[in-house]
């Protein structure tokens, strides 16, 4: 089916806008305000570094994954067909079922669920969660576009009720600060959304194929055009953030989290009804995560059983040990899975970043050396 110009920018638009509302979970909520809060009048600054090492870092893994058609072990294969097998799932267990998906459900919980519902029990909630993500998931196809004609302007719309009412009436001035450039990148670091990326991708490349880009060159642009509608979404909305964090720098908050940062922020801007606000916005940002990353983390293992399991019963099995994982709580995820992590981030970014010199480099042992160089360190 040949696509015109019109239907070429409305698919660009849908499919950047999933891609902005999966990278955009809860924990990417957290990060910008507490960061303007830090930085005060330098926030901008902050924020700029942030987006380097948040987005930026995103959208390249974007770009470098649809070399490989979306696949995460093609993009590894150098390491040696085990090393990029073993790699590719340990990866896609921690951004799948084992952390990323519970978490989503865990935070939805603990920041939006029990301000509202104290005596609301996990188990209960996390069945009407990942009961929602099973029924908007289970239909490959239509994924990115529930996510990106439904939910994120829904997302936008909560979200821009908090950003206009903190823009005209701040709830402080705004401080001086230093050392931002070191805490916006380790704040962008953190969001580790290069895992969402390599999630998301192989979902995106085969949206972008059902909507009949079938030549190579064509689904390069639309996905390419649409990193970018992401990342400018990205962008504006983690700006407003910070600004609001900036905001507070000044205030006797005491020793805040980030997570109760945003809270409070809400609290102070619009009372009682900020709580209910922000019940909305995590949801609506937690559950565009978790359905992104189910329908990807069910099509890389049911593509891994070579199709014994089928997609469909993937993504329940996916939802169950996601609910189970969920009602642990959120501390016991991340005290068990951040070593995971931090162990297998940096020797992917190293993997990603020789990916767009692959042609140039005809030794193996580059990407090889390059990994244990980031494992040892």
């Amino acid at each position: 089916m040949q696509k015109n110009a019109k239907s070429s920018l409305k698919d660009v638009i849908v499919v950047g806008f999933a891609m902005f509302a999966i990278f955009f979970g809860a924990g990417n909520l957290i990060f910008p305000p507490y960061l303007g809060m830090v930085s005060g009048q330098e926030w901008f600054k902050g924020f700029l570094c942030f987006m380097i090492a948040d987005a930026g870092l995103a959208v390249m893994t974007v770009l470098a994954m649809i070399r490989y058609d979306g696949t995460v072990w093609s993009m590894l294969r150098r390491l040696s067909k085990p090393a990029a097998a073993v790699m590719a799932t340990v990866a896609m267990l921690c951004v799948g079922p084992l952390l990323c998906i519970p978490r989503t459900c865990a935070t939805t919980f603990e920041m939006g669920v029990l301000p509202l519902f104290p005596e609301c029990s996990p188990w209960l909630f996390g069945a009407l969660f990942f009961g929602a993500v099973f029924i908007l998931t289970v239909r490959p196809s239509a994924v990115i576009d529930i996510i990106g004609k439904f939910l994120t302007p829904a997302l936008l719309l909560t979200l821009a009720v908090l950003f206009v009412k903190g823009v005209i009436h701040p709830i402080g001035t705004i401080s001086t600060a230093a050392n931002v450039a070191q805490e916006g990148l380790l704040a962008g670091y953190q969001t580790m959304d290069v895992f969402g990326a390599l999630a998301i991708t192989l979902v995106v490349v085969n949206t972008v194929k059902d909507k009949g880009y079938n030549e190579e060159k064509l689904r390069f642009s639309v996905i390419s055009k649409s990193s970018i509608v992401a990342a400018l979404g990205l962008f504006f909305v983690y700006c407003a953030l910070s600004f609001l964090g900036a905001t507070s720098s000044e205030l006797e908050l005491g020793a805040v989290n980030q997570a109760g940062l945003v809270v409070t922020i809400t609290e102070l801007l619009l009372q009682r009804f900020g709580v209910v606000l922000l019940a909305v916005i995590v949801l609506f940002a937690c559950l565009t995560t978790a359905i992104g990353l189910t329908s990807s983390s069910a099509e890389f293992f049911s593509r891994l059983t070579k199709n014994k399991i089928s997609y469909p019963v993937m993504v329940g099995i996916v939802c169950a040990v996601g609910l189970v994982i969920s009602t642990v709580g959120i501390s016991t995820m991340i005290d068990f899975a951040s070593p995971i992590l931090n162990i297998i981030y940096p020797i992917i970014l190293t993997q990603i970043i020789l990916s767009f010199f692959n042609e140039k480099i005809a030794n193996d042992n580059v990407y090889r050396g390059a990994a244990i160089g980031a494992f040892v360190m």
